[in-house]
């Protein structure tokens, strides 16, 4: 049965359903709707916008409905501005007790019009279930205000970027909005009105602090090169895999940063030659492997348009990057009705904002997290009081 959900707030249920607007509806039996939303809970459901590669409804309109669609986001646009007017926060109300009950009516009835277009004109995306599962924690993470402290920025302000940011930082909202579909290899992007916690200078992460009592972030060692010996069949070492590299193959001659600098230098440059690391990592075999001439067809589905030069970024980025929203996945599952819940996460980096009460089931959440598809990755954990100050435990 096909619905519609009014509002992105989980103690907002009112949902669209046959025409009427439904304040407290029997969750039963709903098995279709535009967006999964934080008030479904766990009832699973198939998401037309998970369906159509993350469009936009715009972008799905079907051309009969073009002109009512315009219409009604002019409405949208014009309450939006009406609230803002009135200094209205629309987070803290349910939309559906601010806007006029007629509107949500011819809204809902177009998307479920929308929905039912893609439903039966796309396929069903083969790594839905995990599309599904991951839009669930990222929704989470969006409903939950960052705690941002400007005056951790005072002893900076010298800096033309700090006094720049600052004034910026006038105008963002606290909430971190990704994007699923922001890249053809699956790597998180932020959408425009987010947070820019990705893009975030390492001089300003002090702002940002914990709603709990701490942050720990948990971070794979070196995930991409751990990613590819594992794409090599190349047993994982426990250790810190760049001294581990240095002592195989450059024989305990480099620093750390030296041997990570002439890794990457050759690993992502078909043109660099080292017989050395040839023989250890095999990249030419890895290439071969997944590439098929025109596309990377990873180890969980994903088939990627590119060239050879390419390729093999293409394969450990996408790879590496499916590894850990996994984890993330798992490790969200594991918190569910915990104080301790999960921040964000910068690209192989996951940030748990961490109630000390559940402090005995951290080290089961660090084995959940380093217990990858691929094998067990060496997981590096760091806490702290705010963002910019970690120091490293593990």
């Amino acid at each position: 049965m096909l619905f519609q959900v009014l509002d992105d707030k989980e103690e907002c249920p009112t949902v669209y359903l046959d025409g009427k607007i439904v304040r407290e509806p029997d969750m039963s039996g709903l098995t279709k709707t535009w967006q999964w939303k934080p008030s479904l809970g766990d009832l699973p459901v198939e998401c037309a916008y998970l369906w159509a590669g993350g469009k936009s409804l715009n972008e799905l309109c079907p051309e009969e409905f073009q002109e009512e669609w315009s219409n009604l986001k002019k409405k949208s646009a014009a309450f939006n501005i009406a609230f803002k007017q009135a200094k209205i926060q629309t987070r803290d109300v349910c939309r559906d007790l601010l806007m006029p009950e007629r509107f949500f009516k011819e809204l809902c009835f177009l998307k479920n019009k929308i929905s039912e277009h893609i439903f039966s004109t796309y396929e069903k995306p083969s790594n839905y279930d995990f599309l599904f599962d991951l839009t669930k924690v990222l929704e989470e993470i969006k409903s939950q205000p960052l705690r941002i402290v400007p005056y951790s920025l005072d002893d900076k302000m010298a800096a033309y970027k700090t006094r720049k940011f600052a004034q910026k930082l006038r105008y963002l909202q606290p909430y971190i909005n990704y994007d699923v579909f922001g890249t053809v290899t699956g790597r998180l992007t932020t959408k425009r009105n987010s947070f820019p916690i990705l893009t975030l200078d390492k001089d300003h992460r002090d702002i940002v602090h914990p709603n709990n009592d701490d942050f720990i972030e948990l971070d794979f060692n070196a995930a991409e090169i751990r990613t590819f010996l594992a794409l090599a069949d190349i047993p994982q070492p426990k250790g810190d895999i760049h001294a581990w590299i240095n002592e195989n193959v450059f024989k305990g001659r480099k620093t750390r940063d030296e041997t990570k600098k002439s890794v990457f230098a050759w690993l992502y440059n078909p043109k660099a030659s080292n017989k050395k690391l040839e023989q250890l990592f095999k990249r030419d075999e890895v290439i071969a492997k997944y590439f098929d001439g025109t596309h990377v067809n990873t180890p969980f589905g994903r088939r990627i348009e590119t060239t050879k030069d390419k390729a093999l970024n293409y394969i450990i980025q996408s790879t590496s990057s499916d590894l850990f929203l996994r984890r993330m996945i798992e490790v969200h599952k594991k918190l569910k009705g915990k104080q301790t819940k999960i921040a964000f996460c910068i690209h192989d980096s996951l940030v748990l904002d961490y109630n000390r009460q559940d402090r005995k089931m951290l080290e089961e959440v660090i084995n959940i997290f380093e217990e990858t598809d691929l094998g067990d990755f060496k997981v590096n954990v760091s806490t702290g009081k705010n963002f910019g100050k970690l120091r490293k435990i593990l």
